[in-house]
């Protein structure tokens, strides 16, 4: 059997495989998971007399008040919220110092290399030893229950190929800049310490979710790539996307893969306090099939629309904060799409708590709501007036040791 045969043969069979993980992933009751977002939301409020340098997010009121956080780094995996909250990445593995910013062969990564790290079997926090500027080769295909952590270095990737989650679980992508991505491919390209096989050309994403489950992305930069920023499709679910800031680009984020491609009916993704910011134009996000939980976003720039879909997705926006652009063309934050009226009003797309300024619009579909959509309701999100602090630290942070980030 030929090595590109042998590929195409375990590809095959992580087909096979990878649809087990993603359906397990899948919450029968999405709106309770909204619930207990908006709980976690309500509580971190709460504790702000308590807690001095609380903000009133609980994602980062977990744990940005340790001044030791590079010794207790692994305490991160317990505070994402949403979706995604059992992405636990390297939490129960060793910390893999990255010493080598080069990546200079994607099929015999060197030791020390980014590369190195993210292929390997075992679970691992992988960290930064300093400043460091990677410019990958080619895709960086992550292997299941890794921790991409920045904190404590200035990390950018970018100049080249960016990061791949496929058909894998419990990642955690924190801290890191990501930028100017460029579409690679047609190359051997390692993702496990036994196998490596042929990529076709990549679309140039920051980061691309193909058939993953449990990903969270938080408190990255992120802007200027070929295609999305963050793009999940082919059945991902169970992924949190928070705390980040997003500029200079056009197509976002992409959320579900084709109106066909039925699989992404299960996907389920939280978008909250994110910064979405200059130059952006569409797609924040562009949603198809699942369920989208987006709040306490600050949206302050688009040029066409803010959040859009098609196939009937059902999108519950709740407490963010929208600046309509001055051009009177494009105030609506919606976008209904390959879809006439007559279906896309019987979707279920709902705002509550919503702040409009210049002039922007929500146009909402769909009838009443359930039962658990209504209690999840009844506790609102962060008020959406105090939004542009909760989201005032989005994109990597600067952290350093001793102090808290």
């Amino acid at each position: 059997m030929t090595l590109l045969h042998l590929s195409l043969s375990l590809f095959s069979c992580l087909l096979l495989v990878a649809p087990t993980f993603i359906d397990s992933a899948h919450v029968s009751d999405p709106e309770l998971v909204v619930q207990e977002v908006n709980q976690k939301i309500n509580a971190s409020r709460r504790n702000l007399g308590v807690l001095s340098c609380g903000t009133g997010n609980p994602i980062d009121d977990c744990w940005r008040c340790d001044r030791k956080w590079e010794k207790n780094r692994q305490r991160l995996a317990d505070c994402a919220i949403g979706f995604g909250k059992h992405a636990i990445g390297g939490r129960d593995g060793k910390i893999y110092v990255v010493t080598d910013p080069s990546d200079k062969d994607a099929v015999n990564p060197k030791p020390g290399t980014l590369r190195h790290a993210v292929i390997q079997d075992e679970p691992l926090w992988i960290i930064f030893a300093r400043d460091m500027v990677i410019k990958l080769k080619e895709e960086l295909l992550m292997n299941s229950f890794k921790t991409i952590d920045g904190r404590g270095a200035n990390v950018h990737i970018a100049g080249g190929a960016c990061i791949t989650v496929q058909y894998v679980t419990n990642i955690i992508i924190h801290g890191i800049n990501i930028h100017d991505c460029k579409k690679r491919g047609n190359a051997y390209v390692r993702d496990s310490p036994s196998h490596y096989g042929w990529r076709t050309a990549s679309d140039g994403d920051a980061v691309s979710i193909f058939g993953g489950s449990h990903v969270w992305v938080d408190h990255c930069s992120l802007s200027n790539c070929a295609d999305g920023l963050v793009d999940a499709i082919h059945g991902s679910t169970a992924i949190t996307i928070s705390n980040n800031y997003l500029t200079h680009h056009n197509k976002v984020m992409l959320l579900g893969h084709s109106d066909s491609y039925t699989r992404d009916k299960n996907m389920q993704v939280t978008i909250a306090f994110n910064h979405f910011g200059e130059g952006l134009v569409q797609r924040m996000p562009r949603c198809r099939h699942g369920y989208f939980h987006v709040v306490n976003n600050d949206y302050t720039h688009w040029q066409m629309y803010a959040i859009g879909g098609s196939a009937a997705p059902t999108i519950n926006s709740q407490g963010n904060r929208f600046l309509a652009p001055n051009d009177h063309v494009f105030k609506e934050v919606t976008k209904y799409e390959d879809a006439p009226q007559s279906k896309w009003k019987k979707w279920n797309w709902r705002s509550e708590g919503d702040l409009f300024l210049n002039g922007a619009f929500f146009t909402p579909a769909g009838g009443r709501a359930s039962s658990s959509y209504a209690k999840a309701s009844s506790l609102s999100a962060r008020p959406s007036s105090l939004v542009a602090s909760v989201t005032g630290n989005a994109g990597a942070l600067y952290c350093k040791k001793g102090s808290r980030c």
